[in-house]
């Protein structure tokens, strides 16, 4: 008798969003492109073969994640400990001042970085989260989670058994990639692809 088919988890972060400074940045929503960038994703060949979908509580990963709830038929899990690594201490940011924090969180995980949640939290955080969500997920389809691009980054490099490394985080700018890997054995199947390639 074969084995079954390795039940697969796809970690996505969500694609470009409105950036507004006036707005907290966990409201922001998806943009045009971003939204018409989540529409293709829902022909990716894995989609017809998920039996169970979750998402941050953020705007922006509600949005995708609504999306590919229409595309598949699967109601929306929301858990809050599938957001964004804490950045609240700060705020929104000018894109290079954001850069260069990103780049010291990464590069000193055991400090918080101006109020920022410490990155060893964070990764500890998000790897609980995703090992709740293969715990109680119905079905025994693909797995998707609509997250964000730094904590996938941390669980990422979790997976690969490395240490903490910006190296590990999503390619190109604008959200919009997906990584895949084994449910059981936790085995990373490919690291990020975008989510409309």
């Amino acid at each position: 008798m074969s084995a079954p088919p390795a039940r697969i988890v796809y970690f996505i972060t969500h694609p470009n969003v409105v950036i507004d400074p006036g707005t907290t940045v966990t409201e922001w929503p998806l943009s045009s492109l971003g939204r018409m960038r989540m529409v293709k994703a829902c022909v990716q060949p894995w989609v017809p073969a998920l039996s169970a979908l979750y998402s941050s509580a953020e705007r922006k990963a509600l949005d995708g994640a609504e999306i590919l709830s229409a595309a598949s038929d699967l109601p929306v899990s929301v858990r809050a400990d599938l957001g964004e690594n804490d950045r609240s201490a700060t705020g929104y940011l000018p894109p290079a001042e954001f850069e260069g924090l990103a780049d010291r969180f990464f590069a000193e995980p055991e400090r918080s970085v101006r109020g920022w949640g410490r990155a060893v939290d964070e990764q500890a955080r998000i790897v609980g989260a995703v090992d709740a969500v293969i715990a109680e997920a119905p079905g025994n389809g693909g797995i998707a989670v609509v997250s964000h691009g730094a904590v996938g980054a941390l669980l990422l490099a979790h997976l690969l058994g490395e240490a903490i490394s910006r190296r590990f985080d999503q390619p190109g700018a604008g959200g919009g990639n997906f990584f895949a890997f084994d449910a059981a054995t936790r085995a990373v199947l490919h690291a990020w692809r975008p989510i409309d390639g």
